[in-house]
């Protein structure tokens, strides 16, 4: 089923921050930031095993745990496995990642993305996040920036697992769609060359942003836009970078992207423009994207990226950014701008 036909409106809720990413969260603040999201109308939530071994799947099926299901849609993901071992988190290869989930659960995390394996990471999601069903799933990083030059290896083991045994829980019924969640252009392209399993649409995390954005518009927003599949963006601050934080994705930014950061913001005060409008609005304006999912912490980011959505950006603006070279020329730009 076409993602468009399953989300339930186009701005949604990225968990990653509940998994404890960069810092120790308590439990009851993120637990609001949820209630913030539901009380604000978000009915769509994505999460992963990965995110603090297990905890963002927990946190979030705790705090939804007395909502009407029928309400929301959950998406998850599979290639990784929480077990009860322990283990050191500064310990975990995570490639381009690094420790960013150091304060996670201790719990160990094995990667498999075999057909055993992604049946059994969907049961233990669904006791994490004490519902009875999920409808997304996504085929978590298999691409470069996790496994190096391994990656096509383990983009093979996902395709002759985890590929088919969610094409078949699809078409059962049992999810109602599956695709990719990655930080990369590369497996998309792949995947969307392939005979077989077809996936839905796709989860692309930091790659159609106002900060990057140039690769995916090359290829794979025109082949999934063709397709009528759908584009759920991650990422869209860029790891906090375009609205004033310190990472881009997951370590510091480089003095170039603070750079990028620094001229878009100056184009945007001088037009009175908050720069979370600027890239939720951005990556919005692309037809092949379905929603975004910006991540939280705080309940009071809640707000602040509803009011982002809804505030007005004069044409003015998005054509300064394309004069100055900001923008690709061929990124479509809210209002045909």
């Amino acid at each position: 089923m076409a993602l468009k036909g399953i989300l339930p409106g186009r701005l949604g809720f990225g968990t990653a921050p509940l998994g404890n990413m960069f810092r120790d969260i308590p439990e009851a603040e993120a637990l609001a930031t949820v209630e913030a999201a539901w009380a604000d109308g978000i009915r769509f939530f994505d999460t992963a095993p990965l995110y603090g071994a297990g905890l963002a799947e927990l946190r979030l099926g705790e705090a939804l745990s007395s909502k009407p299901r029928s309400e929301y849609v959950i998406s998850t993901k599979v290639g990784r496995i929480i077990l009860d071992e322990i283990d050191d988190p500064s310990s975990r290869d995570l490639g381009e990642k690094g420790d960013v989930f150091r304060h996670g659960l201790p719990n160990r995390v094995v990667n498999d993305y075999s057909r055993d394996a992604t049946l059994r990471s969907i049961e233990d999601s669904l006791k994490r996040l004490k519902t009875d069903r999920i409808e997304i799933v996504w085929v978590h990083d298999v691409a470069q920036d996790f496994y190096g030059d391994e990656w096509l290896g383990v983009f093979e083991s996902a395709r002759k697992g985890a590929f088919i045994a969610l094409d078949r829980l699809r078409d059962e019924g049992v999810i109602m769609a599956w695709g990719l969640g990655v930080n990369r252009v590369e497996p998309i392209e792949l995947v969307l060359a392939l005979q077989g399993p077809s996936p839905d649409g796709f989860l692309l995390a930091g790659r159609y942003s106002l900060l990057d954005h140039d690769r995916a518009l090359q290829r794979v927003m025109p082949m999934v836009a063709e397709r009528n599949l759908g584009i759920v963006v991650g990422g869209p601050y860029s790891s906090g970078a375009l609205v004033g934080g310190p990472n881009f994705e997951y370590a510091p930014a480089t003095p170039r992207i603070l750079g990028k950061v620094a001229a878009i913001k100056a184009i945007a005060d001088r037009h009175h423009v908050s720069m979370k409008a600027a890239g939720l609005q951005f990556a919005l304006a692309h037809p092949a994207v379905t929603a975004v999912i910006p991540g939280a912490s705080r309940p009071e980011r809640i707000a602040e990226d509803r009011a982002a959505l809804s505030e007005v950006v004069p044409a003015a603006f998005w054509h300064e950014l394309r004069q100055a070279g900001l923008v690709n020329a061929a990124a479509p730009l809210p209002g045909g701008a």
